[in-house]
């Protein structure tokens, strides 16, 4: 069905300003709730901290009040939609359980953008980065049943499996091979610049969600686990912003972040079967739509261009949550053990690369280490594998005990 936000009511701005009350909403059902349901609260709670920063950094680099002043209406509006989202989030779950939940969000969200993406060159960025959050899946699975005794399909089901990716002990590279060429702004197809923006606003908010918690763990494994993949996140935000072209001015950007956020509403309201939960979708929808309209007047204003210039005449097919589990074995089987170079993609790993992974994991990777312990522990590592062998032979073998012992 077709759908432009710009030829769509929106709520106006001064009516969207809420009270405490009904920001501060009732969670989703902590044991009840559809895996999907949490991962698209996740995803939304990480665009509408990606708006707010972005805003707080354009409200420091222009130099207009009337400009500015709009910019913190907006942002404050903002504000209220990441406050109302984020309280979703149930005290009763765990940190831990709460970062499984982060690391499905990566792993499929990024596996339906990578399958969706038109651009080949961006697409291959995105396979790149599905094997590692996938495998930040698997180490997070292993230190929740070695610290809390449980299974991580309690939380993922069975939608997403549990098992390696690319070993996050080689995720760490030299910092500038985590630059990326980024698209041209005068010739990417919309949706390019959609995925862009959303897998760098989830990938910042997973970054600075464990930069922010894993001090709050007691076990010295789980600190170090933290540690560590908090650090492969900053590889993933440098990857994926380096991907957006900076030549875009920031009123253009404003109104792509604007765009985006409709975008996301729209596709996620279609697929929300809590009812409660997508009736916030669609509020934020409407109150988005708004919001892009103020945006466009902005660009106007300023800019001298219409919106129509640089913003689709339609949304593209909406971005959804669905299992990716044939294609992540695709690319498992074919891009497990690649690493990067430059701006480009290599099998043959630089030294370099091979330095700086020897200097990082001097005494032991964290996110090995819990393998260990796990499998010492509870007589084998955790795994759920539910559609046939595991993929790359190297890393088809698990670890049990005895394995450990020796």
């Amino acid at each position: 069905m077709r759908f432009n936000p710009l030829e769509e009511a929106g709520i106006p701005l001064e009516k969207q300003l809420r009270s405490w009350s009904e920001l501060n909403v009732e969670p989703y059902e902590p044991h009840g709730v559809d895996p999907y349901t949490r991962c698209r609260v996740i995803v939304m709670n990480g665009i509408e901290v990606e708006a707010i920063t972005f805003s707080h950094q354009m409200n420091r680099h222009v130099d207009d009040i009337e400009l500015r002043q709009k910019l913190a209406y907006l942002r404050y509006i903002e504000q209220q939609q990441q406050k109302a989202i984020n309280w979703m989030i149930p005290g009763q779950e765990s940190v831990l359980e709460v970062v499984l939940g982060y690391e499905q969000v990566a792993t499929d969200i990024t596996a339906w953008v990578a399958r969706n993406e038109p651009d080949p060159y961006l697409r291959q960025n995105y396979k790149f980065g599905l094997l590692e959050d996938f495998d930040h899946l698997y180490r997070y699975s292993n230190l929740y049943e070695l610290t809390q005794g449980k299974k991580a399909q309690a939380i993922v089901d069975y939608l997403t499996e549990v098992m390696p990716g690319r070993p996050t002990a080689h995720h760490h590279r030299h910092p500038e091979d985590n630059i990326r060429k980024h698209y041209d702004k005068h010739t990417v197809d919309p949706l390019s610049r959609m995925h862009a923006i959303t897998i760098t606003a989830a990938e910042q908010q997973t970054m600075n969600y464990y930069m922010n918690v894993g001090p709050e763990f007691v076990e010295p494994i789980a600190r170090g686990l933290y540690l560590e993949i908090a650090m492969v996140e900053e590889e993933h935000v440098t990857q994926y912003e380096s991907m957006l072209d900076p030549a875009e001015s920031w009123l253009e950007q404003l109104v792509h972040h604007e765009y985006n956020e409709c975008y996301m509403y729209w596709s996620f309201a279609q697929d929300e079967d809590d009812r409660r939960i997508k009736q916030v979708w669609e509020l934020n929808l409407a109150m988005e739509i708004e919001q892009l309209k103020v945006a466009a007047d902005l660009l106007r204003r300023y800019d001298g261009r219409e919106p129509e210039q640089i913003l689709p005449a339609e949304m593209p097919q909406p971005t959804k949550f669905q299992p990716n589990k044939d294609f992540i074995r695709e690319v498992i089987a074919e891009q497990v053990d690649i690493t990067t170079f430059g701006t480009g993609f290599v099998a043959e790993w630089p030294e370099r690369y091979i330095k700086h992974m020897a200097t990082v994991n001097a005494g032991g990777a964290p996110s090995e280490q819990v393998i260990d312990e796990n499998a010492q522990r509870n007589g084998r590592e955790y795994r759920n594998i539910t559609d046939g062998p595991y993929p790359a032979e190297q890393y088809a073998r698990e670890k049990v005990r005895e394995e450990v012992v020796r």
